[in-house]
């Protein structure tokens, strides 16, 4: 796969037939540089500048066997060696000598050429003309800088995020030639596509570990990405049927709401109660009591009532970090269990009108006690799943027992998932137990059961509304994290936002084909339209839950074809045809559900029909029967018939042929 040519100045790096470096004297491939970085944080939002004040094109000297040798005019070396191992590629650099501490690399593009990926993008499927900051952080509200509501969220706290903000950004694309790049690093990063003639990758370090992967095939690739990363497992038949009800408010609620929402007919399968350890008002809206224990006087008697429901999954809430005054943060205090400040003393800072300490998970003794606190408090109550939430927040001037904040910022999100992971394992519920996370970095895949897209807001807006979370799917899924979900019907609702009743259902026909389908009331609950607000929705949300779990048999194969080989159950409509331009431009709001249907949600209010773009084969309406070939098609789409389309004589057709029967009204 592998091949070097080098002359005395020159050299170009091929892999699979693919030339992907070409560095001469006059168009160079590798850069050194110094800089120096401004991070400031606010709840969650970072303002990152960089200020680059030398950059140094290297000069290639030597190659000698696998190992490459080139001088920096400012002075001293810089060595890569070249591996080739399991079908990948990987090159390791490092400067010999000091006084830098930025580095670029340039990969070859070529006219046409697509490339997606980038972790959990929600702007852009193709990352082509724009740059792409690697740094968890909160994906900000509106995300658009052009938007009056990013505007108004920027000026009442800064944030409002923008087109590239995002909780799980990892350093990977995936490219229409058939290959992928990822940077191990967990550095700050940068990738950068704004050039036509090549992809170039800047990291705050010299010190180097990029993979290279080509394959004949999409499938293939991503086979190979999850391999090195590591596939998320099988989700529970449980997990895959009908609603988890996202409710709160205590025992007596809660229960009346499950009543209810069965009563209309809907089959839920979960019930997902974040504020079981109690909660608070902020002028954001409801948030939660960061002190992970049952509180028993808004849940009485909740571990009976868990007990006694073995048919429904009762899932919780919980974060990496502990509100001040708590019972948790005190023996985490004592114990001297979280991040510190340079100065030395525990880092505490403001999640939003409460103040809270970060639990160190790089220090062995306090990962193993959070570990603890999840498996007796959460666990030990009955729970068979949680939202984890959070991950982004580890402040870049941070002192963890593993190193410097700014060293680590990027892999944190990862060490949650590896915690919460190790503790469903070691209470033997692996398989059974679902933990969902918003925030994520490459590895997170090895140890997250489940991802969300985080928090939308409750409008239809592309970039941070409805549509935005195809995109997101579809770009983690390349990204080698096959398994999604959402908050069915948003959750953020700022600014005269309110959910309406219109965007409630059109977003539930989407949950209703993913994986997972899952509710959440919102930040300001009263504000929004809810799943049992009315016997209309009840009737509309009961008839697409019972849908959902008729199409268990086909989610559960798709499921266990992602967790075999890596590729995602929500995939890019150029995954067999990455050569579509097409596909491409039209992909962003429709997208393969597994290898039989086709699922174009709508994404605009008061559409009634929808204009889509169908790949290469035979394509069934499923509601209609009409057959389709390639190419453009319009179809109706009234409320509760989303546009799904199925492969003529795919294994499924049977099944699907009955849903359409069954569900046809």
């Amino acid at each position: 796969m592998l091949k070097i040519e080098h002359g005395s100045v020159s050299f170009r790096l091929f892999l699979d037939g693919k030339s992907l470096f070409s560095h001469t004297p006059d168009a160079p491939a590798l850069f050194l540089g110094k800089g120096e970085e401004s991070i400031n944080m606010y709840r969650g939002n970072f303002d990152i500048a960089d200020r680059v004040s030398e950059r140094y094109a290297l000069r290639f000297v030597s190659c000698e066997g696998n190992l490459l040798r080139f001088s920096c005019p400012a002075g001293g070396d810089y060595l890569i060696e070249i591996t080739e191992d399991e079908g990948l590629v990987r090159l390791r650099g490092h400067a010999e000598t000091a006084g830098f501490n930025r580095l670029f690399l340039r990969i070859a593009a070529e006219a046409g050429e697509h490339v997606t990926g980038g972790g959990e993008q929600f702007s852009c499927l193709d990352l082509r003309g724009k740059l792409f900051p690697i740094w968890t952080r909160e994906q900000g509200v509106g995300r658009n800088k052009l938007t009056e509501i990013t505007r108004l969220a920027d000026c009442s706290d800064g944030g409002g995020g923008d087109y590239h903000t995002t909780f799980f950004p990892q350093p990977t694309f995936v490219s229409s030639r058939l290959y992928f790049a990822h940077l191990e690093n967990y550095e700050y990063s940068e990738l950068d596509f704004r050039d036509a003639r090549f992809h170039e990758i800047a990291l705050w370090s010299t010190e180097l570990s990029l993979v290279l992967g080509a394959a004949e095939s999409c499938r293939a690739l991503l086979g190979k990405l999850t391999a090195m990363l590591g596939r998320q497992i099988a989700l529970p038949d449980w997990a895959m049927r009908g609603v988890w009800l996202g409710a709160q408010g205590g025992t007596e609620r809660v229960t009346g709401l499950l009543d209810k929402c069965r009563r209309g007919g809907m089959d839920v399968s979960a019930v997902w109660i974040q504020d079981w350890e109690g909660k608070r008002l902020t002028s954001f809206g409801k948030r939660l009591q960061w002190d992970w224990r049952w509180n028993r006087e808004m849940y009485p008697g909740l571990d009976a009532v868990i007990a006694s429901d073995p048919d429904t999954r009762w899932m919780g809430y919980i974060n990496p970090y502990l509100v001040e005054g708590g019972v948790l943060f005190a023996e985490a205090r004592d114990k001297g269990y979280f991040v510190r400040n340079r100065a030395g003393e525990d880092y505490l800072f403001d999640f939003g009108e409460y103040d809270c300490g970060v639990v160190d998970l790089t220090m062995a003794e306090a990962f193993a006690w959070y570990k603890s606190v999840i498996k007796t408090n959460l666990i030990g109550l009955g729970f068979r799943g949680w939202m984890a939430d959070f991950g982004e927040y580890l402040p870049a001037d941070a002192v963890c027992c593993g190193g410097s904040g700014l060293a680590l910022h990027n892999a944190w999100p990862m060490l949650w998932a590896r915690c919460c992971r190790e503790a469903v394992e070691e209470a033997g519920l692996l398989g059974d137990c679902v933990f969902f996370m918003r925030a994520g970095a490459a590895g997170s895949q090895r140890y997250s059961t489940l991802m969300w897209a985080g928090d939308q807001n409750v409008d239809w807006s592309e970039d941070d509304g409805l549509p935005s979370v195809v995109t997101a799917a579809l770009t983690l899924g390349m990204s080698g994290c096959g398994l999604h979900t959402c908050d069915a019907g948003g959750y953020t609702t700022l600014f005269g936002m309110k959910r309406s009743r219109e965007l409630l259902l059109r977003w539930l026909e989407f949950a209703c084909f993913t994986p997972v389908m899952r509710t959440h009331e919102g930040n300001r609950p009263d504000d929004n339209v809810q799943l049992y607000s009315d016997d209309g929705i009840i009737a509309a949300a009961a008839r697409l839950t019972r849908l959902h779990t008729a199409l268990l048999p086909y989610m559960r194969e798709c499921v266990r074809l992602c967790a075999e080989t890596g590729v995602p159950v929500m995939r890019p409509l150029f995954l067999d045809c990455p050569e579509d331009d097409r596909a491409w431009e039209r992909g962003n709001y429709s997208y393969l559900l597994g290898e039989e249907l086709l699922v174009a949600p709508v994404v605009e209010s008061g559409a009634s029909a929808r204009t889509l773009y169908l790949p290469e084969g035979e394509w069934v309406h499923l509601w209609s029967g009409a057959a389709y070939g390639k190419g453009e098609a319009t179809v109706a789409a009234p409320m509760g018939f989303p546009p799904v389309f199925f492969r003529r004589g795919c294994a499924h057709e049977a099944l699907l042929c009955r849903i359409a029967v069954e569900y046809a009204e």
